[in-house]
């Protein structure tokens, strides 16, 4: 942070050093807005977040994705590149009550490779090496909707639909 090797970490006062500690972290976050460059290569973005994610609050995923949006014309002008999946019940990059286990990088490499943008992922939450619910995850703001007959731990069973 400081470009000195022989900083000492116990000397840091949040008074004093906020304001360096915050200027050199952007050099290290990817929070910059502007991934026209990335898309304009052909570049395609899954980004997913747990809504139960105890560490970083879900709700800066959907900003830096407004974030990328508003740069950049509007989510429709996005969504040929870049889609966001917000997962209910999972906490940091997994775990927790809600469907968590689900393969993104199938869903990135098919877009890629096949042009075919994923409208939904299925997720599912596994316990003891068993499967016991499916669910799909929709891409923001889109959410799953519940189509009133069948299991609700079946994933065909719900619909993805704007709030």
């Amino acid at each position: 942070m400081f470009k000195n090797a022989a900083w000492d970490f116990r000397s840091f006062s949040f008074d004093r050093d906020s304001t360096a500690a915050e200027e050199a972290s952007r050099l290290i976050t990817a929070t910059g807005p502007n991934l026209k460059p990335f898309f304009d290569r052909g570049g395609k973005l899954i980004q997913y977040h747990g809504w139960n994610d105890q560490q970083i609050s879900p709700t800066a995923s959907i900003a830096y994705y407004k974030s990328v949006g508003e740069k950049l014309g509007g989510q429709a002008k996005i969504s040929g590149s870049y889609r966001l999946f917000m997962a209910p019940g999972m906490m940091h990059c997994g775990g927790g009550p809600g469907p968590n286990e689900f393969n993104g990088m199938a869903a990135l490499e098919r877009w890629r490779e096949s042009g075919i943008a994923p409208d939904q992922i299925t997720a599912s939450h596994v316990e003891n090496n068993r499967v016991i619910m499916t669910r799909p995850l929709c891409p923001y703001p889109q959410v799953a909707k519940y189509k009133g007959t069948g299991s609700t731990n079946d994933a065909a069973n719900f619909s993805c639909i704007a709030p």
